[in-house]
């Protein structure tokens, strides 16, 4: 096994178990389909604005985030 596919081994696995801490973090989306159909009152879409600064918000985008960089691993490391 050559250097480069060790190096992508190892963010592979680092970044897989980084995503599943990520997804056990995040809180549910209890609302569901019924959230949806009855809509959201003005305090809640009052509250939304500044959404992008919460917790969730922040951890929802570091699960993209390492997402994409499985993803990519995980073609690399079939690549080499």
């Amino acid at each position: 096994m050559s250097v480069p596919a060790i190096l992508v081994t190892i963010v592979l696995i680092i970044s897989a178990v980084l995503l599943i801490l990520a997804v056990l973090v995040q809180s549910g989306k209890s609302e569901g389909l019924s959230g949806t159909l009855v809509g959201s009152s003005a305090a809640e879409s009052f509250l939304g604005q500044n959404r992008s600064h919460t917790w969730d918000a922040k951890v929802a985008r570091a699960t993209k985030w390492l997402a994409g960089i499985f993803v990519v691993c995980a073609f690399l490391l079939n690549l080499l």
